[in-house]
């Protein structure tokens, strides 16, 4: 179960076949990040050098700093001693449920801008804002896929973010199976691993179960009119049986979807 969503640059090949996931547009205007040369429209993020060691690079993980499973930590809204440009310190609120009556809120584009400068990463004051929609609407693009999941186990109308994770150094187990499969099949697989990687923790209030879900994030192929495109793959890990379970399910029902259409894409040639 996996989305695929405008976001951001990037040519890798990812491993997940996007001819069957379904696409979402990007809530920024590419258009208007064109250049006088009418060159593609591109994130302004440059995934072409993730894995870069420089620090003048922008990573595409997030720059807030989630390595402890807890909370959003504290972020200054003050500006930084060589700021040049105002930024707003509005916080949007998400879709995402904290508790029965809360919802997760998203850095202001100041905090975000605070949280690369402490990183020691040089961005480009006027991109922030860009950067902080699409740091938002590849988490909302999240949350509904786990949605996907727990629909199938439970209300997903209840279910709450308890608590979060980023992981960008940690490569899951499904992914390094990708990248295996990369290694043996280079013209068919993706060889690149996932730019960055978050463990979310799912509380379902009727029963206080928590299930932690893994979420890698990658660069597509751009879609035909030019615009970037992310994949995001989200599923619940394998530290349960009944995760297990639902990974199994899940597969069996979409290699038989898949063999069905096929089979009734066979059956008309064979009546001609």
């Amino acid at each position: 179960m996996g989305q695929s969503v405008s976001a951001s640059s990037g040519g890798a090949q990812c491993p997940v076949d996007h001819a069957s996931l379904k696409s979402a547009s990007c809530p920024v205007d590419h258009n208007s990040l064109k250049s006088s040369s009418q060159s593609p429209a591109q994130c302004p993020v440059d995934h072409k050098a993730l894995h870069s060691s420089s620090s003048s690079q922008v990573p595409a993980e997030c720059p807030v700093d989630h390595s402890s499973l807890n909370q959003m930590p504290t972020l200054s809204q003050g500006r930084t001693p060589n700021q040049v440009l105002d930024l707003p310190t509005a916080r949007t609120e998400s879709s995402i449920l904290r508790d029965s009556s809360t919802k997760w809120d998203y850095p202001s584009p100041q905090q975000f801008y605070n949280a690369l400068v402490r990183k020691g990463w040089e961005t480009p004051e006027e991109h922030i804002e860009t950067m902080v929609e699409i740091h938002n609407f590849l988490n909302e693009q999240a949350w509904q896929e786990v949605l996907k999941w727990e629909k199938r186990v439970t209300d997903p109308s209840e279910i709450q973010l308890a608590r979060f994770k980023g992981r960008p150094g940690e490569i899951s187990p499904k992914a390094r199976f990708w990248l295996l499969a990369g290694w043996l099949l280079p013209s068919r697989f993706n060889t690149e691993p996932p730019f960055d990687r978050h463990d979310w923790i799912v509380r379902r209030p009727n029963t206080g179960e928590e299930v932690r879900y893994v979420i890698d994030y990658y660069s597509a192929p751009p879609d035909p009119n030019g615009s970037p495109v992310f994949s995001l793959d989200v599923r619940p890990a394998l530290d349960s049986f009944a995760s297990m379970k639902e990974r199994i399910a899940f597969a069996t029902e979409e290699a038989w979807a898949e063999f069905r259409e096929n089979r009734s894409t066979e059956i008309p040639k064979r009546d001609q």
